[in-house]
C-alpha cells in the first residue's frame, strides 16, 4: 500500500514523501496518528505542496534555533553551592537546574534533555556546557560554580 507522509516518520521518510508500506502498518499506525494518508491521485498532486510546506517549516525552525543559539552563547550562568576543602561540592549542579536557570536567562523554555552533560557538575570553577537545539545547531555556554560564603552558611544554620 502506498501512503503520503504528512509528517516526518523516522526510518520511513520526510513529509510529502510517498512510501510503500504494509497495509496493516498504514491502517493501524500511520493513518490513525495523522502521520500519513492513502496515496490517491489527488494527494499525489498535493505531495509537492506538502514537501514545500515542510521545508519552509524546517527552515523557520532552523532560523529560530540559530537565533536562540546566539543568545545562549552570550550567556554565563553562576551558581552558589556549598563545597568542601578540595573544591568538591557537597551536592551537585544538575542538568535540570541548568535548564531552569537558562530558561529564565534567555526567556524561552529549555528542555534539560537537550543539554549534553555526561554527569552532574560537582566541582567549583568554570565549566563549558553544550546544548543541542536542532540538527547542526549546538551552542556552548559557561556555567560558573562558586563557593557559598561562610557567613551565608552560618546565617542559614545559626
Amino acid at each position: 500500500m502506498e501512503v503520503l507522509l504528512l509528517k516526518p516518520v523516522p526510518g520511513l521518510g520526510e513529509a510529502g514523501a510517498i512510501c510503500k508500506v504494509k497495509p496493516g502498518y498504514a491502517r493501524n499506525y500511520l493513518i490513525p496518528r495523522g502521520l500519513a494518508l492513502p496515496a490517491t491521485e489527488g494527494l499525489r498532486k498535493q505531495a509537492t505542496q506538502i514537501k514545500e510546506a515542510a521545508e519552509r517549516r524546517r527552515q523557520r525552525e532552523l532560523t529560530a534555533a540559530r537565533s536562540l543559539a546566539e543568545r545562549i552563547r552570550a550567556t554565563t550562568l553562576t551558581f552558589k553551592a556549598r563545597a568542601g576543602e578540595g573544591g568538591r561540592l557537597y551536592g551537585s549542579v544538575t542538568a535540570a537546574m541548568i535548564a531552569e536557570r537558562l530558561s529564565q536567562a534567555v526567556g524561552e523554555e529549555i528542555d534539560r534533555r537537550r543539554l549534553r552533560l555526561e554527569h552532574s557538575l560537582r566541582e567549583l570553577g568554570e565549566h563549558e556546557v553544550t546544548i543541542h537545539l536542532a540538527t547542526g545547531v549546538d551552542a556552548v555556554f559557561k556555567v560558573v560554580i562558586e563557593a557559598e560564603e561562610a557567613g551565608e552558611a552560618q546565617a542559614v544554620t545559626g
